[in-house]
């Protein structure tokens, strides 16, 4: 089988017609360019090139091959400049796994860095809750996860991505949605309260099980959900009332008010976080991780 040497150095004569000129193009001398284009000859058993002392021309072999190794010789070339650009992480792809409200704060931040700086990695978005991002991150089928503070495993290594505050989710004829001013913690004793799973959403459930028996405030748990888009919908129907992160508040149901909370000595208790296994080798994933 003839070899990506031979096909390069057929190229470089056809194209130039005269084996000096193509020798100095390829940097080699003249006795080897013609040695290459023999063994060329010799496995495909024709002629390509007529040669004299003054002149060399394409066979009718010769000028039907050199369409096949042109394109033979690019499809080389732009083979390894792709395999280049995968080492270097300028492109692949990257598994990301985000929460429904990271979608309206961090992960939007981070698809914009990424399209400037990686337009060739393919970017491939999967919505999970923090428990189920951490499993496919252990095991490998995603690259990174924007989660909420959990406890990580040693093979993990997680950075803070944002921290935003809190603020109230009231239906739009509630009491409580005629002011709009900053909400302190004891409107919400004794009303009815739509709660974040302790399992699915344990982050949040925990986060406001602290902040009210801090402040002695008693809502009444009417619902317990885990998505955040699932809360302001029952919100939204008039189920509860509700605290949602800051960038949550871009989702605007029409029958949805929100208020800003009053969160003495902890104004930006929510955080988010940039995680992905330590021995994780894709290039592209590190090229993303300077751009944090």
């Amino acid at each position: 089988m003839f070899t990506l040497t031979q096909l390069t150095c057929f190229v470089a004569v056809a194209e130039e017609l005269h084996f000096t000129r193509a020798a100095e193009r390829l940097s080699m001398t003249q006795p080897p360019l013609s040695r290459q284009i023999q063994l060329l000859e010799g496995e495909l058993g024709v002629r390509l090139l007529d040669r004299t002392n003054r002149t060399v021309r394409l066979t009718p072999a010769g000028r039907s091959f050199l369409a096949e190794a042109r394109r033979i010789v690019r499809q080389a070339e732009h083979a390894a400049l792709a395999v280049r650009r995968v080492s270097t992480g300028e492109a692949g792809s990257i598994a990301i796994g985000f929460t429904a409200a990271s979608a309206y704060s961090a992960l939007g931040e981070l698809l914009e860095s990424a399209r400037r700086a990686l337009p060739r990695v393919e970017i491939l978005l999967h919505e999970l809750v923090t428990r189920d991002q951490l499993e496919a991150l252990s095991e490998g089928s995603l690259d990174l996860g924007l989660i909420r503070p959990s406890a990580v495993g040693p093979d993990l290594t997680a950075r803070t991505a944002v921290r935003e505050g809190l603020v109230a989710a009231l239906p739009a004829d509630h009491a409580l949605a005629a002011d709009d001013g900053p909400m302190e913690l004891s409107a919400f004793d004794g009303e009815d309260f739509l709660m974040y799973s302790p399992t699915e959403a344990r982050y949040f459930h925990e986060l406001l099980l602290t902040t009210f028996r801090s402040a002695q405030v008693r809502p009444v748990f009417t619902q317990y959900l885990s998505q955040v888009h699932s809360i302001l919908a029952l919100v939204n129907i008039g189920w509860g009332i509700a605290l949602v992160p800051e960038a949550a508040a871009e989702m605007r149901p029409t029958g949805v008010v929100y208020r800003p909370l009053h969160l003495p000595g902890h104004p930006r208790p929510v955080e988010l976080d940039y995680v992905w296994r330590k021995s994780n080798d894709n290039p592209a994933l590190h090229a993303l991780l300077q751009l944090l």
